[in-house]
């Protein structure tokens, strides 16, 4: 993104938890540190399944004395029902506000402006009644302003932002590896793990108990990963869901998610991933690539 760019991004829910257990609440269902959420730090975290697949994920922000979880819209009803599900007696509060409050993207050179300070993962900043952190997956994604509906366009007129099709964020996050769009066609049917939650800083594995850790770590400490969730370029073709990637006629993936951003389930071993890293591959009736991103 160019410095005084913004993307807004309708697509984007809100849970709001409060109550006087509302730290322990999450602490004990999340797979990364709440502790670690404060006014000057976000966090990037998941909800998995008890056997450790995923289900949803979410950034996790301080909001006074209460925290917002940032999610996809369209999940946001199925996550506060989880919630209601794991809350029993729990002294928490979960409040739908994704009709009050909208995200928007802006670069890191803004941030660093508006903050008058360095880059680092998860950093939060405040600016006048808004939100503002460094994605704490990748930084490279930029930074998010969290806002009232009613209050952003004055903070992008004050800001002397320029706002640009939002395409230009999501074409980013597929680059990078990293999907963002219908996560539900990976809900169930995959590890945490597998959806590279440990790459993008989504997992503690120093906290304690929370749903699904069995599982996951004794993959990640027997190191028994063996596929991850990856971007795939079309070649020629259309592909589908659920169709299989094979190289020299061994099945090495299936597709998950298929347009706008195609992400697929990859073996990483077994065959090892550098053996057919951005080389064609048939898919069906197709020619696809899988992309490696740098971060893993």
């Amino acid at each position: 993104m160019e410095k005084n760019e913004v993307i807004t991004l309708e697509d984007r829910g809100f849970i709001e938890v409060r109550g006087p257990e509302a730290k322990d609440f999450l602490q004990n269902i999340v797979t990364n540190d709440i502790e670690k959420v404060s006014e000057k730090s976000t966090i990037f975290s998941s909800i998995l399944t008890p056997q450790g697949k995923y289900l949803f994920d979410f950034f996790i922000i301080k909001s006074k004395d209460n925290y917002l979880i940032e999610c996809e819209k369209k999940s946001t009803p199925e996550i506060t029902k989880l919630l209601n599900y794991y809350k029993l007696r729990s002294k928490v509060e979960l409040i739908d506000l994704s009709e009050k409050y909208v995200a928007a993207v802006i670069s890191l050179e803004k941030f660093k402006e508006i903050g008058n300070s360095e880059i680092s993962i998860g950093k939060r900043i405040n600016y006048r009644d808004d939100l503002i952190y460094v994605d704490p997956r990748n930084v490279n994604l930029g930074a998010k302003i969290i806002s009232k509906l009613e209050n952003l366009y004055l903070t992008i007129k004050k800001l002397n932002l320029t706002i640009v099709d939002k395409k230009k964020y999501y074409n980013k996050s597929f680059e990078l590896g990293i999907p963002q769009i219908d996560l539900n066609k990976l809900r169930d049917k995959i590890f945490g793990i597998e959806n590279n939650l440990d790459e993008l800083k989504g997992i503690d594995f120093k906290k304690g108990c929370y749903v699904g850790q069995e599982n996951t770590s004794r993959i990640k400490l027997r190191n028994k990963l063996r596929r991850r969730i990856l971007p795939v370029q079309i070649i020629s073709g259309e592909i589908s869901e659920n169709e299989i990637i094979k190289y020299k006629n061994n099945e090495i993936g299936k597709i998950m998610i298929g347009k706008p951003y195609s992400f697929a389930l990859i073996k990483v071993v077994d065959p090892d991933l550098k053996e057919f890293n951005n080389k064609e591959l048939v898919c069906k009736n197709s020619k696809v690539k899988v992309l490696k991103p740098d971060w893993i």
